[in-house]
Parts: structure tokens; sequence; C-alpha cells
């Protein structure tokens, strides 16, 4: 974490006598440790909330946690086709032995969650007995540890489907837990959550939430909503079967309400303690994620924090824009791993200021943006050159992880604004996504004349705002969870499997994707590149690729003052090609992602929990 202190020795000598241990059966209660003295003093139980969040930055956890996400309908490992344990994490044929999750007991990602959760739990359990909760700042660090083990159970969630239940401290009742339904978790994380928003302040309110890289109520809020949406919805069951819950409690007559009244109050602060940019860039440039920016009251509403000195996380590695030399950007020769399928840059509007920002298709080499080949795709959120920093070779790069941000809340909002009270009620808040993605110009066609047509039914709302999701989170480690609650995982994957061989016959998909417009050829022309870092301006000669024929309509050969695309033997080529996408399309799942969509609990996990077991199908 960038800015979270132990602001006393003693504080640090106690954490450690509290914390060091990695045998959780080694850890003392706080109680045998004087709790008393722990939690009642602000600095001290300040700490054990540190040392949850400490749990982020330990290296099975930054660098496995990422591996939940994609593949999705937008989203795509570039290696996936290598059929290796990185590969297999992202097709949906994790084996229990998989090389990348089978790494030393106590060190694997499962173990630092449950860490971090028995960690959550000590602190909520000592808070909750000897801390003055009618104090603000105690308040604040109760309403932390309840959110921050309700973000792991989430994740646990999301990549296991149902774990043990551990709600309180180690015990000899749950050390060997074995699977819970999840609606059990689910239930005690919306009565945790809907506590926790009463406990945190707002972002800036008190000096705990001045950093989105700390809790804070309106990322609570989201968070709570997010829950609702994410427990009403369908997932793969313990019977194997993709429904909804069975429990009326969890229903969407019961969870929409709750979700939508948290969206309602964030929105109602917008201004005061949450915003949305005006310009969709610098969410991610060096005025945003890139640039470490870690205040609190804007966009982002929290993020997984990693230090930056020495660095942690493995945020730009993994989906920044490649460097394969170093230069004056970067000397991590990095980036990459992850991009955008090839065909959604072309569900993009041509006029959306989001395409070229998310989907890029080159690469930097010896200070030169290189155009690849039509299968490799980088995200271009995250670049090296929008960093404050110089970033060295390495693998860890000390971008923090956005978790989630305000357009989160407005873009939930819409899609419960229409279940619960009909497209016309949905209309406002997609439009104020759409209006930041459109120049002035075009918001008569693009935002006004589309939102229009989106609100004449519900199911037409409805399908506007999963392509909104898209094109406003690629990239994020958002849209598999969706997916999945909305039963869409692999319908998804599948259109986006049609496209592809729709797109490389240059044959029209549908009315939206005319890829007969395409001549399947493309073109480039180098002009100067200005980048600027901490406000020093940097100008390349002939580094900056001006691209042709990627555009509907941009049909002519050999369009003049342009270069065709050349292969890997220098040889002009045509980009799109009627073979480009074989392994892609192969390999975008290797098996059915709804009867997968979670990863087995590893050998690891299984060989030190006597109680736990795969599902069936496993």
């Amino acid at each position: 974490m960038k800015n979270i202190t132990i602001k006393s020795l003693t504080a640090v000598a106690l954490l450690a006598s509290l914390f060091s241990c990695s045998d959780f059966l080694d850890q003392s209660s706080p109680s045998s440790l004087d709790g008393k003295n722990i939690f009642s003093t602000y600095e001290y139980a300040q700490g054990t909330i540190a040392n949850i969040y400490q749990e982020f930055g330990e290296q099975n956890y930054r660098a496995r946690a990422i591996w939940y996400g994609y593949n999705t309908d937008i989203e795509y490992y570039n290696s996936s086709d290598k059929a290796d344990g990185k590969a297999d994490l992202a097709t949906y044929n994790a084996g229990v032995g998989n090389d990348q999750m089978n790494t030393s007991t106590g060190t694997d990602l499962w173990a630092k969650i449950y860490a971090a959760i028995e960690r959550a739990n000590l602190a909520i359990e000592g808070l909750r007995e000897y801390a003055d909760l009618t104090n603000a700042n105690m308040k604040q660090l109760l309403g932390e540890a309840l959110t921050l083990r309700a973000l792991h159970y989430i994740d646990l969630i999301n990549m296991w489907g149902d774990v043990p239940a551990r709600l309180t401290s180690l015990n000899a009742d749950n050390m060997y837990s074995g699977r819970e339904d999840r609606d059990v978790i689910y239930k005690q994380l919306i009565i945790d959550l809907q506590e926790a928003q009463d406990l945190c302040a707002w972002p800036n309110e008190i000096d705990a939430t001045q950093t989105v890289e700390r809790v804070n109520k309106v990322f609570v809020k989201g968070l709570l909503a997010r829950v609702c949406l994410q427990a009403s919805g369908y997932a793969q069951r313990l019977d194997g079967e993709n429904r909804l819950s069975t429990d009326p409690e969890l229903s969407k007559t019961r969870l929409y309400p709750i979700a939508l009244q948290a969206c309602k109050d964030v929105m109602e602060q917008e201004g005061t303690y949450v915003a949305l940019k005006s310009n969709f860039e610098d969410i991610f440039n060096n005025n945003g994620i890139s640039g470490d920016v870690i205040n609190a009251g804007s966009e982002s509403l929290f993020e997984i924090g990693y230090s930056n000195n020495p660095a942690r996380g493995r945020i730009m590695y993994t989906f920044g824009i490649k460097h394969t030399t170093a230069d004056n950007m970067t000397t991590m020769l990095q980036g990459s791993q992850v991009g955008p399928t090839p065909t959604f840059f072309f569900d993009y509007s041509v006029k959306d200021l989001r395409r070229d920002i998310t989907c890029c298709p080159f690469q930097w080499t010896k200070g030169v943006q290189t155009l690849q080949s039509f299968k490799s795709w980088s995200f271009g959120k995250l670049r090296y050159e929008w960093t404050n920093r110089m970033i060295p070779t390495g693998n860890d790069d000390g971008i923090n992880r956005q978790y989630m941000r305000y357009a989160d809340i407005v873009l939930m909002r819409a899609e419960l604004e229409n279940e619960l009270n009909g497209a016309s009620a949905a209309v406002p808040y997609l439009t104020k996504i759409r209006n930041r993605a459109f120049a002035t110009s075009d918001r008569a066609t693009e935002v006004t004349a589309y939102v229009a047509e989106a609100a004449l039914s519900k199911e037409k709302m409805f399908q506007a705002i999963v392509d909104e999701r898209a094109y406003e989170f690629a990239g994020e480690l958002i849209r598999k969870a969706d997916l999945i609650r909305w039963g869409m995982l692999k319908s998804k994957m599948d259109e986006t499997k049609n496209k592809m061989k729709a797109i490389v016959s240059l044959t029209d998909y549908d009315s939206k994707h005319p890829y007969s417009q395409l001549s399947g050829h493309a073109y480039y022309k180098m002009s100067a590149y200005t980048w600027t870092r901490n406000g020093i301006e940097t100008t390349e000669k002939d580094a900056k690729l001006n691209l042709y024929g990627l555009n509907y309509g941009e049909m002519d050969i050999n369009p003049e003052g342009y270069t065709e695309f050349s292969d890997s033997k220098g040889e002009a080529s045509t980009w799109i090609k009627d073979n480009a996408l074989e392994d892609v399309i192969d390999y975008l799942y290797v098996r059915d992602p709804d009867k997968y969509q979670y990863w087995p609990i590893f050998n690891v996990n299984l060989n030190d929990n006597p109680n736990l077991s795969n599902y069936e199908w496993y």
C-alpha cells in the first residue's frame, strides 16, 4: 500500500507478535495478548486493519488473483493456445494439479485469502469487544474489517463457487470446514455490509478515508449493491445447475431494492464525495491509476494498493501495452499478457472515445509503436508512458488494481431501475455514461437516439446495459462475474466465436457488425508522439502509428502515404486473413464455461483439509 503506515514502533512490535506466524494454530487470540490494549487504542487497532490489507501484497495473491476474470466475450489471455498452467486457468481447463496454483502450503492464493479473512475475523472480534464504537475513527476500523472480509469472500466465491465459511476466528469447530452453500455466506455479507455502510466515513471525511487504498462509505455501498446483484443472479450451484437461488431472502424482489438504495445513496453525493471524470482517459493516465493518484473523492472508489518502492503487484505487467525493448518510457519488458478479443474493437461505435483507449493493435519496440497481427491486441487503459516514474526491469510494477469506480454505481443503478421501474427510469443513467463517451457533436445520434431506442422496452434496455458495461469496463476484471450473474457466460462467448468466424471471411455478422465494409488490409504512417512525465513533455520522432483500414468503410487499397502491415518476415501481408483466428476461436474456452465456471480446489488445499472436496464434475 502506498500510504498506510503504523505510527508507533510499539504498535509494530505488538502486531508482529500477533500476526507474523504463518501457522494459524500458533496465533494467539487478541484477549491473550492483552486485546484490550490493542483494540482500545486507535494506533494499535489501525495496525490490525493494516495487516488485513497487507495480504494483498503477498506474492501469490498479487500474481495469482488477477487470473480470475478472463477469458470472456471481450477479454482474452493472449497465450491461451499454449495449453500450459496459465492458459488452463483462463480457458476453463484448470485441473487440481495446476502448476500455477499448487505453490507451497500456506503461500498459495486460497491460503492467502483465508489468511486475510482470519485477520479480519480477529479484528472484528477485538473491536467489538474492546473498542469505543461511539468514536468515528474506531467505527471506521470495524467497518473496514467487515468490508474487507466481504471483499475476500466475494473473490473466493467468484473463483471457487461454494467455499468454507469462516466467519469467526479459527477454532476447533471451523478449522477444517468443508464447502458451505454460498447463499449462507451471501446473507451474512449483506448483513455485514449494511452494518459497515453506517460505520465507515465518506471519502475525505476523516484521515483514514483520504485515499482510495482505504475502504470508505461509497465503496461499501457500491460493494453492497454488487453483492446483491450477484447473490440474486444466476450461478452454477452445488448440483451443477445454472440457476437462481431458491432462498427467498436472496430473490431479486428482496435484494434489488437494497441495491438500488445503495446506488442512490452514492449518487446523491456526486460533487461532494464522488465524481465522474469528464475525460475517460483521465481515469487511467498520469492523472489517474497509471500516475499513482490515490486521492479519494473522484471516480475511483477503491483500489487494491500495491507498494511502488519496492514495487509490488502485476497490473501493468499483465494489462499494460507491451514494450519489447527498453526505451525512455520503461525498462520493464512486459505487458499485453491479456488483451481484448480481436472482434471487440469492432463492437464499438467508430465515434466512441473509449474505443482507442481500450483496444490497441500495437506494442512498442525500440521506442516506436509497431502494428501487431490481427489476433494480438492490447488493452490500452494502462500505459508505461502514463506513469510518473520509471518502472524498472522485473515482474512487479506498483500499479494499483482499481476494484470499483463510480461509473459502476451509475450503470448498476441503470440496471436496477430498469428491472424495478421500467426502461424509462434507466434512461438518465445510461445517458450519463454515454455522454462522456462521445463528443458533443455526436451525442444526438450516439446518445439521445441510441438511448431512446433502448428505452422502447425493458429487454432492449437490459441488452444496452449489457453492452455498455462491456464498452466501459473491458479489461477491469468485472465482465466474467457480470456474465455469470446474467446467465450469459457461454452464450456471449459463443457469440464472440461466431463474430470471429464472420470477420475473418469479411462477412457481415449483423447490421451492427458489417464486416464486409472492411478490406482486410491495414496500413500505417508514422508521426511524432508526445508524452508527459511529472510535467515534462518528451517528443519521440516518428513513433506514433496512424492507422487506416480498421474503421468500417475504409476500403481503399494502398492509400497514399501509408505502408501496409508486414508479417514476421517483413513482407507486406493481409492483416485479416481467413485463418488468422483459428487458435483464438479454439482456445477462447476449452471446456464448457457454464459447466466449469469455477476453478477446482487445488491439490495443495485438498491435502491440507480432509473435509474439502471438488464438485463431482471435476
